[in-house]
């Protein structure tokens, strides 16, 4: 439960009517009105709720109004409910709360019988099977702290690996702005498969529409691709790429965004959306020093620390720098560390060919790893290897 702008003695009569309700209820107020430039902390029970419904005043600024219901839309998807309270009676506003989003409309003084008949009828389509809020699907953002520490080859073999191991169907966006790698690593021609191009068809996007745009590898796994010319491409809009993403979680299990490195509005959007960020990087001092400031940056715009995992690839103890310098420099836990296996990734970029997951090889069992940590499975795909190679990987994943 919600509430945005509402004076504390209304707040907390909707608060109270709402847990009425045979509901476990966690409640937030908002005493200033929200968006995508004023965040506020939301936390993980709020977040993780199975739905969501909103109160939010359209007195005081009907503008600042109209973004708060829409940023709420993009942080809680299509599990959220909003109710607009004004005192007016006047049908323009009316009209402008519903095209915002808003599915119910109470008129001031509040009437605490009005708000109870509205929560009855959200129990009732939350109760009937065809109303019932549909499954989410996760979206994970990697972003390299420079160019060249193997975000992109991540990306890839991770959403590869989640369908191939566990038969999740997944979506891999390539978000760069031009000149994308997703394609070339996994042999495909991604020139009629842009994904600025949904972006830009988001208001009249269906599944029959999105289907014309994939592009499927042998594997299984779907893809859109960025760009393939050098210029001319223009910065996405940040809302079309929330809503963009909000419908595209609804149709995939796992949806990967492969993104450019540089913390524009665009990548702002795609962050807010994500339900992980993997921030990665490789254990040399250049690396690391971006890692720190792009952290900096992220918590300065986020708040919070919760959502963002550090992946360091390439680790050997040999000559690297070590774990301690690296968590102490970005002052967050290593989530993940992957071997040095540079030459044999080489050569499957090269051939367009993702190492198969059964493959005996230290990254192939590093990454079905890391698939199976997020799908909550021990399931190992991964051809046997030697008692040595076992020794050597000790301690390389937590």
């Amino acid at each position: 439960m919600i509430t945005v702008c509402l004076e504390p003695e209304i707040a907390n009569l909707v608060v109270e009517t709402v847990e009425r309700m045979p509901w476990l209820v966690s409640s937030s107020s908002f005493e200033a009105y929200v968006s995508a430039a004023r965040r506020p902390y939301i936390g993980l029970q709020l977040k993780s709720a199975h739905g969501c419904i909103a109160v939010v005043d359209f007195d005081q600024n009907p503008e600042q109004a109209v973004e708060s219901t829409k940023y709420l839309q993009q942080i809680f998807a299509n599990k959220i409910t909003i109710i607009a309270l004004a005192a007016s009676h006047d049908p323009e506003l009316l009209l402008l709360a519903m095209r915002a989003g808003c599915s119910e409309f109470l008129h001031k003084p509040l009437d605490l019988g009005a708000l109870e008949d509205a929560l009855l009828r959200l129990q009732h389509t939350w109760s009937n099977p065809a109303g019932r809020i549909a499954p989410v699907g996760s979206i994970l953002s990697f972003f390299g702290a420079k160019g060249g520490v193997g975000t992109t080859t991540l990306a890839v073999h991770l959403a590869m690996y989640l369908v191939q191991c566990h038969k999740k169907r997944t979506l891999l966006i390539d978000n760069n702005p031009e000149l994308g790698h997703v394609s070339v690593y996994l042999g495909l021609d991604g020139a009629r498969h842009p994904f600025h191009e949904v972006v830009k068809n988001v208001s009249r996007l269906d599944s029959e529409l999105l289907h014309g745009f994939i592009a499927k590898h042998p594997s299984g796994l779907e893809v859109l691709s960025s760009p393939d010319i050098c210029g001319g491409t223009k910065n996405l809009n940040p809302d079309a790429v929330a809503k963009t993403l909000e419908f595209l979680r609804s149709e995939y299990d796992y949806v990967i965004v492969d993104c450019a490195t540089m913390l524009d509005e665009t990548n702002l959007a795609v962050i807010d959306a994500s339900t992980r960020v993997y921030l990665i990087a490789t254990p040399e001092i250049g690396a690391i020093r971006d890692l720190s400031r792009y952290v900096d940056s992220l918590m300065q715009i986020e708040y919070t620390t919760e959502k963002m995992h550090i992946v360091v690839n390439r680790f050997s103890s040999r000559y690297a720098v070590s774990v301690e310098q690296i968590e102490k420099a970005i002052r967050l836990p290593i989530a993940i560390r992957l071997p040095n296996c540079y030459t044999e990734l080489v050569r499957s970029v090269n051939l367009g060919e993702p190492i198969s997951p059964k493959q005996k090889s230290e990254f192939a069992v590093q990454l079905v790893k890391w698939a199976n940590t997020l799908v909550g499975s021990t399931n190992t795909v991964a051809a046997p290897i030697s008692k040595k190679e076992k020794k050597s990987m000790l301690a390389m994943f937590f």
